[in-house]
C-alpha cells in the first residue's frame, strides 16, 4: 500500500480511484467494513481504493480543550488501513489553513486534480469544507460538475457508530461500532469488551526506557515504555503480550517477537508515585534486553485495578497471583487476539 503525506507524492497518471474520507480512528470494525466495500467497488471498477485520512484529529485543532484521545497513532492507524485492502491512503496535515478551504476547493485540488476520483464514497451525514459548509447535496453536486460519481454509505466517519447484525457474532446485532464507544470502554478499563468492537486486542506502541528498577528488584523486571502512542487505558493490570517489531523484520520466526506478559498501568501507589507508568513484565524471563527498542503492548484483559499495599510483601504475593492468572488467561484460546477480516 502507498503513503502519501502530500499530494505532490502522488505519482503522475495515478488513477482512476474511488476515494472516501475519514479519521478512521482505532480503524474499528465498522471502518473495516466499509472500507472493505469501498475495495470492493474499486476492483469492479479496475480503479484504485483510496482513503483520505488526517493527522492531528480535527478536533485538537478546533477545539483542543475537547479532542478526543485518539485510538491509535499514526503508525498502528497506517498499519490497520493497509490491512483492509486499500491501495493508498493520503494522510493530510490537518491545518487551520487546510480548513480554510472551501467545499469546491478542497474537492478540486484533493478528489479530481490530485487523485482524479472515478467514485467518492461518504455518509449520508458527510460535512467537509470551510465551517463544515459542504453536505452530502454539496458533494453529489460537485460529482456532477467534475465527473466523478457520488456513493453514499451509512456510517463512513469517525463518529458514526455502524449498526450491525453480526450472525457470526451472537448479542451484537444492537452494538454500535464507534471510536467513541470503544474510547468510552478503554476508560474504563474494559480492553476485552473494546476488542469486540475494534475487531482485534487494543494496543500501545512505545520505546522502553530505564525506571526505578523497582520491578527487578522484587523479582519482576519490567519493560517501561517512554514515548507512547495510542491511548492508555484506566489504571490497572493487564494480561497482554509485548510484541517486538524490530526483532520481526530481522527475523518473523524469532521466538522472541511475541511474548506473553502482565502489563501494569498506574502510579505505583504503593511507593508514593505520582508519575502514571505503563510498563510490562514478560513472564518468566529476566534475560531480556528491551532498552531503546521500540514496542508494542497488546492489552487482552483487566486482571484487576491498581491497589496500594500495606508493605513489599502482600504486593509480592499479589504480583506472583497476577501473573499466573495473566499466564492461564493468556494460554486460553481467548487469550490471543481478536481475529478480524476486512469487510467482515
Amino acid at each position: 500500500m502507498h503513503l502519501w503525506t502530500d499530494l505532490s507524492q502522488v505519482p503522475p497518471g495515478f488513477g482512476p480511484s474511488v476515494v472516501t474520507i475519514g479519521n478512521f480512528d482505532g480503524v474499528h470494525r465498522g471502518h473495516a467494513q466499509v472500507l472493505g466495500r469501498i475495495v470492493d467497488l474499486a476492483r469492479e471498477r479496475d480503479a484504485r481504493a483510496v482513503a483520505v485520512t488526517f493527522h492531528p484529529h480535527p478536533s485538537a485543532v478546533h477545539r483542543p480543550q475537547s479532542a478526543p484521545e485518539l485510538i491509535t497513532g499514526i503508525a498502528d492507524r497506517v498499519e490497520l488501513l493497509a490491512a483492509t485492502g486499500l491501495d493508498a491512503v493520503l494522510l493530510v496535515e490537518y491545518t487551520l489553513e487546510f480548513a480554510r478551504q472551501t467545499p469546491e476547493e478542497f474537492v478540486r485540488a484533493y478528489l479530481v486534480d490530485g487523485l482524479h476520483a472515478g467514485a467518492v464514497v461518504v455518509g449520508h451525514d458527510v460535512r467537509f469544507g470551510r465551517d463544515n459548509a459542504g453536505t452530502m447535496e454539496t458533494m453529489v453536486a460537485l460529482g456532477a460538475r467534475y465527473g466523478f460519481d457520488v456513493v453514499a454509505i451509512d456510517d463512513v466517519g469517525q463518529h458514526q457508530g455502524v449498526p450491525v447484525t453480526d450472525e457470526e457474532t451472537p448479542g451484537d446485532s444492537q452494538v454500535r461500532w464507534s471510536s467513541t464507544g470503544v474510547r468510552a470502554l478503554l476508560a474504563a478499563g474494559d480492553v476485552r469488551e473494546a476488542a469486540r468492537i475494534l475487531g482485534r486486542s487494543h494496543r500501545v506502541r512505545g520505546t522502553v526506557v530505564h525506571g526505578d528498577a523497582r520491578g527487578r528488584e522484587l523479582g519482576f523486571p519490567t519493560a517501561n515504555l517512554g514515548s507512547i502512542s495510542g491511548m492508555v487505558p484506566a489504571d490497572g493490570v493487564y494480561a497482554g503480550w509485548l510484541e517486538r517489531p524490530q526483532l520481526a523484520g530481522a527475523d518473523p520466526r524469532h521466538a522472541d517477537v511475541r511474548l506473553p506478559a502482565a502489563i501494569s498501568i498506574g502510579t505505583n501507589p504503593t511507593f508514593d508515585g505520582v508519575e502514571r507508568r505503563v510498563e510490562a513484565y514478560v513472564l518468566d524471563r529476566a534475560d531480556l534486553d528491551l532498552y531503546d527498542e521500540d514496542v508494542v503492548l497488546e492489552l487482552v484483559e483487566r486482571l484487576r485495578p491498581t491497589l496500594r499495599f500495606d508493605g513489599i510483601e502482600p504486593l509480592v504475593a499479589q504480583m506472583h497471583d497476577d501473573v499466573a492468572r495473566a499466564r492461564e488467561i493468556l494460554a486460553a484460546p481467548g487469550g490471543e487476539p481478536v481475529a478480524t477480516t476486512p469487510g467482515a
